[in-house]
């Protein structure tokens, strides 16, 4: 079958198997790599995507299911001011490490810093429970996070 849907802004066509999942079209099929696959089972986040401003799972989410939908993914986001603060943030506080989880958390935090541009510690713990860092280096992500929230806080107080 055949499905649309825009993917970071452009409009893709993409032939589908009714069963293949989301990770796997943008990887093989549309060449996408920042989307990783983790555990395969929703547990690590790295395959994290955003599907019309939510985060969204793309190893448990359907290809079909995005069928006239907004895809964003980290290379989706390079002209985005918040993105590119929290990109900052996370290369200032080194929270890179592998890389492996980055786009995941990146994700994340994007999300994360639009619905709540002054989260707490706790807030930011809380929304990325479902992420996995096998580095087990939070300290600094949940830094990043933080530092991203200071920048965006001081920039709309100018």
């Amino acid at each position: 079958m055949r499905i649309k849907f825009r993917l970071n802004g452009s409009p893709v066509e993409v032939d589908v198997e009714p069963n293949e999942l989301l990770i796997n079209v943008l990887r093989d099929k549309l060449g996408i790599t920042s989307v990783k696959y983790g555990c395969g089972i929703g547990e690590c986040g790295a395959c994290t995507v955003i599907v019309d401003g939510e985060p969204v799972l793309s190893c448990l989410t359907l290809a079909v299911e995005v069928d006239g939908r907004n895809v964003i993914t980290v290379e989706g986001l390079q002209d985005d001011p918040l993105f590119n603060i929290i990109k900052k943030a996370f290369l200032e506080e080194g929270a890179i490490q592998c890389g492996y989880c980055t786009p995941g958390f990146v994700l994340m935090a994007w999300s994360l810093l639009r619905k709540n541009p002054k989260p707490t510690i706790d807030h930011v713990k809380e929304y990325l429970r479902g992420n996995i860092c096998r580095c087990t280096g939070y300290v600094n992500i949940l830094r990043a996070i933080l530092k991203a929230a200071e920048q965006i806080s001081s920039t709309t107080k100018k």
